[in-house]
């Protein structure tokens, strides 16, 4: 959970993630080319860049984006930070995400997230992840900024209700995509919305886990494997 202050108050997410698993791995697992290093990352937070997949040419793509969505007719980035999650249930009402749910959509590769849950006066950080340690795809969208110096490629992590298990620690969840779906997520030709918001259910609880660690989590500026060890 990531804590971001608006001008209406604190308004919690689910902002945290962790990838670890080497690449060549990955690449066996999601079927993309990537032809840069990927570094493991034991805490990744929201502006950071973060491995997505996106479809090009019939062919799975790797990229580096910075995670928070900037559409691409924003004048600034300022507000990015405040755009990491899409609510699954509005992805056709706002306008932030109306254009890339239906034609820049991709997945954001992930080992596990994130919660923190209210224990006492103090909050917990739990590690969430599945019970067969695999990596997963997130769901998400992306957009391509070019009113800078750069092109800015951003992307944002879409969620919906969670599931029994992550319930108990926050009340949303990233949408999780079961193997079955990612190629129709990703495939920018299918352009029907209600099938594709039926693709955005929360994961099966009895195929998740979780553990505490320690609180070192609570600071991006920490990014070491102690962050993701149970305690």
């Amino acid at each position: 959970m990531y804590r971001i202050s608006t001008k209406k108050g604190v308004k919690e997410m689910c902002g945290r993630f962790y990838l670890h698993t080497p690449l060549e791995e990955l690449k066996s697992v999601f079927h993309f080319d990537y032809s840069h290093e990927l570094e493991p990352r034991y805490n990744i937070a929201p502006t950071q860049s973060v491995l997505a997949i996106v479809q090009e040419n019939e062919r799975r793509i790797g990229h580096l984006f910075d995670w928070g969505l900037v559409p691409s007719w924003a004048k600034d980035t300022s507000f990015r930070h405040k755009m990491i999650n899409a609510r699954a249930e509005t992805l056709t009402e706002k306008p932030s995400f109306k254009s890339s749910f239906r034609s820049k959509r991709c997945i954001i590769l992930a080992d596990g997230f994130f919660e923190w849950k209210k224990e006492g006066k103090t909050k917990v950080p739990y590690r969430i992840q599945l019970k067969t340690s695999q990596p997963f795809a997130f769901a998400g969208l992306w957009e391509k900024w070019e009113k800078g110096e750069e092109p800015l490629y951003t992307c944002t992590i879409v969620t919906t209700e969670p599931n029994e298990l992550v319930g108990k620690l926050h009340h949303r969840m990233a949408v999780i995509l079961k193997d079955e779906h990612i190629d129709a997520w990703l495939d920018p030709t299918i352009t029907d919305t209600d099938y594709l918001q039926s693709l955005l259910k929360s994961y099966p609880a009895d195929e998740m886990e979780y553990s505490q660690v320690s609180s070192l989590v609570n600071s991006p500026k920490n990014d070491v494997k102690q962050c993701i060890e149970p305690i």
